[in-house]
């Protein structure tokens, strides 16, 4: 029986094998094809994971040779607008990992296609997809600290990658910024209006590029965001999922990125005459998910598909978190605020 997702995955480098292993699971779907542009890991993709599908260096000609209806874009970043433009030309929906794309008019044009065409183009956001993050998120959400109006991310670690990162001119904002951007966005359900950010390169990093950066972000909510972060900072290091704090008109909603979230509340007794209030602690409901992170990604991807509606982490929404990253980007070489509405809309104009 012809499974109702045929899928080719295009980049078989390490990250490609979660996406591959997704797939491999699911009763409704199958991989009829595997590309990359160097041929030899597409075929150790397919003797490594059981596959017996043809590999391809060509997404398009794979698409056509297999009658194939979804297309995983696994390539790198410089990649993904070629992939993801040619995928939806040739009939095929798509699923991308981050980001979007490199530049503003890219990710623009990648949009419009969907749109023109009627196909979707999702973007793994899989921090999104955590328990935690969606608790935290609903204390917020119901009310329990008042309307936000200050958001702030901690993200200070010291990973020694090597290789490409550490040879890049902007590695955190670039490469990592984008999780926590969007996770910003996710839980204030706002989005961004202007940025000032301020890069640098600390004493005793070792990448080429700037590691850390100051970002000051106002929000559609009225809210401004706060991000600081380092990929450069050794000793006490913050969670992957960033450390943040929310500040609202009756309390603050804590979470660390490793454990439960709480807030903490003016308690209901009367403080008429006290200087600093008295504060309940209101812990966080947990959430239920089948599956976190990549999987829970891909599983609304999926269910967006057969509900016939725009997925969570649709491109037009992810547009968004990634015009936050450039946006920051040109703020910090012009060393200006920028109004990101403004700013879309000139490259709209293709000014």
């Amino acid at each position: 029986m012809t499974k109702k997702h045929r899928v080719v995955v295009a980049g078989c480098g390490g990250m490609a094998n979660t996406w591959v292993d997704y797939v491999i699971g699911r009763e409704d779907g199958e991989i009829v094809g595997l590309v990359d542009i160097h041929l030899e890991a597409a075929t150790a993709m397919a003797e490594r994971k059981g596959l017996s599908c043809p590999v391809f260096t060509d997404v398009k000609e794979a698409i056509a040779s297999t009658e194939a209806n979804l297309v995983f874009d696994v390539t790198i970043p410089s990649s993904h607008h070629h992939i993801g433009i040619a995928a939806m030309e040739s009939g095929c929906d798509v699923f991308a990992e981050k980001p979007l794309a490199e530049s503003i008019r890219d990710c623009l044009e990648i949009v419009q296609t969907s749109k023109r065409l009627g196909r979707t183009h999702a973007v793994m956001q899989n921090r999104r997809y955590d328990p935690r993050i969606r608790s935290f998120r609903n204390l917020i959400a119901e009310g329990t600290i008042g309307r936000p109006g200050f958001i702030g991310a901690d993200f200070f670690l010291g990973p020694h990658f090597g290789g490409f990162r550490e040879a890049m001119d902007s590695p955190l904002l670039l490469d990592m910024a984008i999780h926590t951007f969007d996770q910003a966005r996710f839980l204030l359900g706002a989005d961004p209006v202007s940025v000032y950010c301020h890069e640098s390169n600390p004493p005793g990093s070792w990448y080429e590029g700037n590691a850390m950066a100051i970002c000051i972000f106002e929000m559609s909510d009225g809210s401004v965001f706060n991000y600081r972060g380092s990929w450069c900072a050794e000793g006490a290091p913050t969670s992957w999922e960033a450390s943040w704090r929310v500040t609202g008109e009756r309390g603050t909603a804590i979470w660390d990125g490793q454990g439960e979230p709480y807030a903490e509340v003016v308690a209901a007794s009367d403080q008429t005459d006290r200087f600093i209030r008295e504060y309940e602690r209101i812990p966080g409901k947990p959430v239920a998910m089948n599956n976190t992170f990549h999987h829970g990604c891909l599983d609304e991807m999926f269910a967006a598909l057969h509900e016939h509606r725009k997925p969570e982490t649709d491109c037009s929404d992810n547009l968004l978190s990634m015009a936050m990253v450039l946006a920051a980007l040109e703020s910090a070489k012009t060393q200006s605020k920028v109004d990101i509405v403004k700013w879309i809309n000139a490259a709209q104009r293709g000014e």
